[in-house]
């Protein structure tokens, strides 16, 4: 019975349905408000008159039962109980009315109970109220000397109605084993995405393992061979001890990018950013210190608003940003000061690199390193954390803004 009546219930909507749920709640409703109004309008003026000798008593008494049977069942009609009570009230009083006004739309009521009854109510509780409802027209018809007709042709309504119920019963059961194929179909379809996304994040892994990993390594144990090498040899003059210091730079370079391609790769094995116990704000920190003992430009660091722990993803997408951004920045304007800021906002956080365009003419020979496409994977990076990323010329001054949601 309870399945049944959920099942009668639950709204069958698509992706894009054509008629909002709420609309399709609204039109059965207006529909039994117009038929009811209807009865009571017309009712009353058919024979017998309403309240005219014992007859148009029966009619008032049964019109006004139906009435209070059919608000209740407007007002309470998703409550199974109260929709059941409603409909053998109106049944009963519908009948019996149809039976004593058989020449006034009375039916209505019966016909409107019987269809309702075949479609959202258990198949006994249906029956039941069918049979209650030809019981009383016949009852009231067979009493008040009903035409011959009306004795056979409203039973044959209420009936054929009851069963037209049930129909449209089989059609949402129907319709609901197909709306529950196609989400079984569409989670089907999300596993098979999410599994085909983990096997190619694991491809991914073993590449960068393979390829960018062991020639990382490998750079780096012939670094240091070549450290200890330079460090051997008997004139150790100043160009010597410059060439050495430039080796161990490299070497730490090397190091630290190893570091960060095994993380690379745990986060992808992991499906997870691998955490680190340094805040944003304490790496960035550490970065712009970096930058600024590899050289001479002068890196300000800035932080605004209340820091706080923001997510993996996110932080990684900031971290990259501000590196790629100070590598643009010693590339492309060698010397110039750097300002880095960092803004924490309640629903997101904002980095800034920005320093002053290089004077017409100045040498930049690492200009042509790297393939140019630095600025565009951080831009689909942070496109795909749903932040924004601009670089541009402002001002004689290049910046470099991210915002990202955090």
């Amino acid at each position: 019975m309870n399945a049944r009546w959920k099942l009668a219930s639950r709204d069958f909507t698509h992706r894009e349905p054509a008629v909002s749920p709420a609309d399709a709640l609204r039109v059965p409703e207006a529909v039994r408000i117009l038929v009811l109004v209807m009865v009571l309008v017309t009712v009353p003026f058919a024979t017998p008159h309403l309240g005219a000798g014992s007859r148009g008593i029966a009619v008032a008494v049964a019109l006004g039962i139906s009435v209070v049977g059919w608000i209740i069942w407007i007002s309470f009609g998703r409550s199974y109980r109260a929709t059941v009570a409603a409909l053998a009230v109106m049944g009963a009083a519908g009948g019996a009315l149809a039976g004593i006004s058989p020449l006034s739309p009375a039916i209505a009521v019966g016909c409107v109970v019987t269809s309702a009854a075949g479609a959202r109510l258990s198949i006994e509780a249906s029956l039941a109220i069918t049979a209650e409802t030809v019981a009383a027209f016949l009852i009231a018809g067979l009493a008040t000397g009903a035409p011959a007709e009306a004795l056979v042709g409203f039973p044959a309504a209420f009936i054929g109605l009851w069963a037209f119920g049930l129909s449209r019963h089989a059609y949402l059961l129907r319709a609901e084993q197909a709306e529950q194929t196609l989400e079984q179909s569409r989670r089907a379809r999300e596993a098979e995405t999410q599994a085909a996304a983990l096997a190619e994040r694991a491809r991914i892994a073993r590449e960068i393992h393979d390829v960018l990993a062991h020639s990382l390594a490998a750079v780096s144990v012939n670094l240091q061979a070549a450290e200890g090498l330079l460090s051997e040899l008997p004139d150790q003059g100043p160009e010597l001890a410059k060439a050495i210091e430039c080796v161990a730079r490299a070497g730490a370079f090397t190091r630290e990018g190893l570091a960060e391609a095994r993380q690379a790769i745990l986060a992808l094995r992991d499906n997870a950013a691998p955490e680190s116990p340094m805040t944003l704000a304490d790496r960035l920190r550490a970065l712009a210190e970096e930058y600024r003992a590899d050289g001479d430009t002068a890196v300000e660091f800035t932080v605004t608003g209340e820091p706080r722990p923001v997510a993996a993803e996110a932080g990684l997408t900031v971290y990259r940003t501000v590196q790629e951004a100070l590598t643009n920045a010693r590339k492309h304007a060698p010397g110039q000061p750097v300002s880095l800021t960092l803004e924490f906002t309640p629903a997101a956080v904002t980095a800034g690199v920005v320093n002053p365009l290089p004077p017409e003419g100045a040498a930049r020979p690492l200009a042509r390193a790297g393939a140019g496409y630095g600025l565009t994977g951080l831009r689909e990076r942070a496109a795909l954390g749903g932040g924004t990323l601009t670089a541009e010329r402002a001002d004689g001054y290049w910046r470099v803004c991210l915002t990202i949601p955090a």
